[in-house]
C-alpha cells in the first residue's frame, strides 16, 4: 500500500512506498502511549501526542528552526527572548493547523493519517487507501487553505476591531500568528516540488507529465531563490535552491530510464 507524504518541509513531499502494516506500526509508535494516557509524552528528545485522534510527533529541530526564524541572533534582552517564545508558539499553532488540514482531509477519504513537525516545517503522512488525482489535489490544497483561513480569522479580528482585551505581548502574538499563517501558506503554494504548490501541479498534470512539473520546479525555484537572496532571506533562498537542485536531479534520472 502506498504511503504518501504531505508537508511544508524539505523532505515533506517525496512520495514513499510502504505497506499498510508499516502505517499501523507507526500508529503504535506515535500514539499508543499518548492515546492511553491522553497526554503528551517525550521519547528520544521528541514530543508525541494525539489531536483529533491523529498522532503527532514533534522533533527537536522543529523548535530550533522556529527559534532561528524568530530572530535568535538578535535576542539580547529578556523582552526579545520572550517575543521569540511567542513566535515559536505562534509558529507551532499555525504549522500544526496546516498539517491537520492535510491529515483530516486524507482521513475523510478513509486514510490513516499521522503528523511529524520537523526542521523547516511539517509532514503529514497517510496510508491505507490509494487516492485518485482529484482526492490527492484536495488533500494537498487543504493544508494551505486552512492556514490561510486561520490568518484571515486573525486579520478579521484586527480589521473589525473585535479583539479581546490583550496587552502588548498578546497583540504581538496575534500579529505574528497572522503573518506566519499567510507567509507560510503562500510560500508553500509556490509550484515547486516538494512544496504544496508543486504537488498541486503534479496532481493536475499527472505522472505522464512529470517532466513539465520538474521543469516548473527548477525555473520557479531558482528564480524565487534569487529573489529571496536579494531580500536577505537566506534560509528560504537556500531551501528553494535545494528543491530546484532535487528537481534537476530527478529530471536527469528520468532521462536515463
Amino acid at each position: 500500500m502506498k504511503v504518501s507524504s504531505i508537508s511544508a518541509s524539505p523532505p515533506a513531499y517525496n512520495l514513499k512506498s510502504a505497506g499498510v502494516k508499516n502505517g499501523r506500526q507507526a500508529e503504535s509508535d506515535f500514539a499508543g502511549l499518548a492515546r492511553r494516557l491522553r497526554m503528551p509524552y517525550r521519547q528520544g528528545g521528541m514530543i508525541r501526542f494525539s489531536i483529533f485522534k491523529i498522532p503527532v510527533e514533534i522533533q527537536p529541530f522543529f523548535w530550533v528552526t522556529l527559534v532561528l526564524f524568530g530572530g535568535a541572533r538578535h535576542a539580547d534582552t529578556a523582552a526579545a527572548v520572550f517575543q521569540i517564545l511567542l513566535f515559536v508558539l505562534a509558529g507551532f499553532i499555525s504549522i500544526l493547523v496546516h498539517e491537520l488540514g492535510h491529515a483530516l482531509t486524507a482521513r475523510a477519504f478513509g486514510a490513516y493519517s499521522q503528523i511529524t513537525l520537523q526542521a523547516f516545517g511539517g509532514l503529514a503522512r497517510y496510508s491505507g487507501v490509494r487516492l485518485n488525482r482529484w482526492q490527492s489535489f484536495l488533500v494537498t490544497a487543504a493544508g494551505p487553505a486552512i492556514q490561510l483561513c486561520l490568518g484571515a480569522l486573525v486579520w478579521s479580528l484586527f480589521s473589525f476591531s473585535v479583539l479581546p482585551p490583550v496587552n502588548e505581548n498578546g497583540l504581538y502574538f496575534l500579529q505574528i500568528l497572522m503573518l506566519i499563517s499567510f507567509i507560510w501558506a503562500i510560500i508553500n503554494l509556490l509550484p515547486v516540488l516538494p512544496l504544496d504548490g508543486g504537488q498541486l501541479v503534479n496532481a493536475m498534470l499527472g505522472p505522464q507529465r512529470i517532466r513539465i512539473t520538474l521543469w516548473i520546479s527548477i525555473i520557479v525555484g531558482g528564480l524565487t531563490a534569487i529573489a529571496m537572496f536579494k531580500r536577505q532571506q537566506p534560509y528560504f533562498a537556500l531551501l528553494l535552491c535545494i528543491f530546484a537542485w532535487q528537481a534537476f536531479q530527478a529530471l536527469k534520472e528520468i532521462r536515463w530510464r
